[in-house]
This record gives C-alpha cells, structure tokens and sequence, in this order.
C-alpha cells in the first residue's frame, strides 16, 4: 500500500486523533510475526487504533522482509493501525530504513547517546530526510536511562532528564513526536522502584505539548493509575515491550515439546489479550 503525504502520515493521524479526543495508543514492540499479527488482531477485536513498532534489529537480521510483512498487516488492518521503527540509532540505519518502499510510517531517530549539540545537528538532518519521503520523526531530547533488546548497547550511559528548554530545542528540529526523560527506565526499574516526575513532564508538555505528540518510553511496568497520570501530563503514545513478550515466552516454555503450530497459536493468543488489556487501559478501545 502507498504511504500517504506527510500531510495524511498514518502514526501522525492516529496521535492527533487521540491527543484530541483525549487517550493514547499503544505501541506494540514486535520481534516477530508472531507478535505483529497480535498487535493487529487486538487493535481489530478492540476496535482500537496501534501502532506496530520495529526496532533496528528487524532489518539487520532479515533485511527488508519483517519490515514488508509488517507494513502489510498494518496497512490491510480493518482500523487505523501504522508502522514505526523505534530507536534507529545511526543515521546511516535511519535513511536506510526510510528508503524501504512503503514502509515505515514513522521512525525515531535516536539520537541520544551523542552530545547534545550532535544529536540536534543529526535530528534536524534525518527529521528532514524522513519528511521528504512522508515518514513521521520522533526524537529523545536528554537520555532514557537503561536499554532494550533489539536496541544498540547503550544501557551504560548516564541518564540526562529532559527540560523544557531541551525540549522546545528539539521541537525546532522539526521532530513530530518527542521522547522526554523523566525518571522513566529501559528495562528493569531496579531497586528504587518506579520514580517519575510528573511535573517534569506537565512542564514539558505545557511548552511543547500543542506542537509534537508525546511519547511514553519504559513502560512495561506501570498499572492504569501511572499510565493515566503520564496521559494527563500530554502522553499519547505509549510504548509496551515486556508486557506483551513476556507472554510469549511464558506460552512457549509451559507448551515446551507441543506441535510448533499450536505453540505459536496459543503465543499469539496470548500476546493478543495483553494488547487489549492496554488499549482498554489507555482508553484507545473503541476509539477507531
């Protein structure tokens, strides 16, 4: 399926749709198949708008061919369902990924493990690239502590929390979406448990909130109170890893020695009703 204009992008009317009716829509992080068909049956069955996101490791493991599968069961979704890489951490990576035809409706361009006047420069170079070819950019002003599987290494580097003045330099890049930092973690929360500043985040989205969508990373772990105190602070995408995985690897490991086919049919089953959990969570069900 063509992608549309920049001016109909897929992930940019599914957001602006929620940011104005008042919800948000989950991100499914997708390694598989398995995991894509789950995210679009959960979105069809709850009549909910999604997002499918890719992280870099799709296409340097099967080159295009995750990417296409993917666009194609997002794109045929009988709701507005869109494609996003997320976390595309070079910029050689995030033009290659923008070339693939019909692709991806979004990328983000992550640039955040450089210095800060670095990761502008690029921002505004690969926001431009993306916007040539109709692709959506999301960028991460400050840094997002911890790591991901699928993502370049970088869980070692310090975390810097996002201020406002930080974010209205990004906004200028010409990003559409905006990661903050806000004591949210990649990965495991760890001993200190779960700490995010909420005014931080109110202080970002009163100064940029009209102008970008905000983006919700390290959340596997929140309960509904959490997410709807981040969706008050301006967030509207949402972005779930664990949450849904895990489920996954949960039905492979009690169905270990089954025929491989029901294995990835309970897996997929059980992906699909933690998706609609969160969409229910979120207020995205019933909105597409």
């Amino acid at each position: 399926m063509v992608r549309p204009p920049l001016s109909e992008n897929r992930s940019m009317s599914i957001l602006n749709k929620a940011k104005a009716e008042g919800y948000a829509v989950p991100g499914m992080c997708c390694y598989n198949i398995e995991s894509i068909i789950a995210t679009v049956r959960a979105a069809e069955a709850a009549r909910s708008p999604a997002m499918v996101l890719l992280f870099p490791w799709a296409i340097q493991y099967a080159g295009d061919a995750l990417v296409k599968a993917a666009a194609d069961a997002a794109h045929s979704a009988s709701v507005p369902v869109s494609l996003h890489l997320d976390h595309c951490q070079t910029p050689e990576l995030v033009r290659r990924a923008a070339d693939i035809p019909d692709g991806f409706d979004s990328i983000m361009c992550d640039m955040s493990h450089y210095e800060k006047e670095e990761n502008l420069k690029l921002t505004a170079e690969l926001v431009k690239y993306c916007h040539e070819r109709g692709i959506a950019a999301e960028a991460e002003p400050g840094r997002i502590e911890g790591g991901e599987d699928g993502v370049a290494e970088t869980a070692d580097l310090e975390g810097l929390l996002t201020t406002p003045d930080e974010a209205e330099e990004f906004v200028n890049t010409g990003i559409d979406m905006l990661a903050p930092a806000f004591g949210n973690v990649h990965g495991e929360y760890g001993p200190r448990g779960i700490q995010l500043e909420y005014d931080r985040l109110q202080s970002i989205n009163e100064r940029v909130g009209e102008r970008v969508r905000i983006v919700l990373h390290g959340a596997d772990p929140f309960d509904e109170e959490i997410f709807r105190k981040c969706m008050a602070g301006g967030v509207t995408k949402v972005n779930i890893n664990k949450g849904m995985n895990n489920h996954y690897a949960d039905v492979q490991k009690e169905m270990q020695g089954k025929p491989l086919t029901s294995v990835i049919e309970a897996g997929t089953t059980a992906m699909q009703k933690a998706i609609e959990k969160y969409m229910h969570w979120l207020g995205s069900a019933g909105k597409a």
